[in-house]
């Protein structure tokens, strides 16, 4: 089974940080990632910077479709002009459609702020043990679970996990 977790961090560039080390995880075996997106926003920036990882997945247009519509219903920066407001209007229906949470979209956009960034991640097979002492060995400042498709006992155990 797939997990879909987001990852808020403190920094605007430790979302950029953590996919270097998930990288190297995901060499070693160690997690399976099949999708993941990040954004980054830096303080003195408008808006946030997205980045979708298809490099690790090989995922073709309907996954940047995904990220593109999620980030674009989360941080409305695609969408310039009336012509483009109108079909994000269409975005928003397709996306309910699709069953993207109300509230995963509002909570993920009322924490990433300024200064800050989001990991997006959908992954399995997960060593959990070795992925835990990866991220203690980086220095990375702990990230906090925004939201997951875990239950409460599994999200409990994640959270624990990294210290969140």
């Amino acid at each position: 089974m797939s997990t879909l977790t987001v990852w808020k961090f403190a920094s605007w560039d430790g979302a950029n940080q953590a996919i270097a080390t998930l990288e190297a995880l995901a060499k070693q075996d160690l997690i399976k990632i099949h999708d993941a997106a990040s954004v980054s926003w830096q303080p003195e920036k408008r808006r946030p910077k997205t980045r979708q990882l298809r490099n690790l997945t090989g995922v073709g247009a309907i996954g940047g479709m995904f990220w593109g519509m999620l980030f674009g219903m989360i941080f409305l920066m695609p969408f310039a002009g009336a012509a483009i407001g109108a079909a994000s209007g269409a975005i928003a229906g397709s996306l309910a459609d699709v069953g993207i949470d109300d509230d995963f979209i509002k909570a993920v956009r009322d924490q990433v702020t300024p200064g800050t960034s989001a990991l997006f991640l959908m992954t399995s097979d997960v060593v959990q043990d070795k992925v835990k002492a990866t991220f203690e060995a980086t220095g990375l400042r702990r990230p906090e679970l925004i939201q997951s498709n875990l239950s409460s006992e599994q999200e409990a155990a994640l959270r624990e996990m990294f210290g969140g």
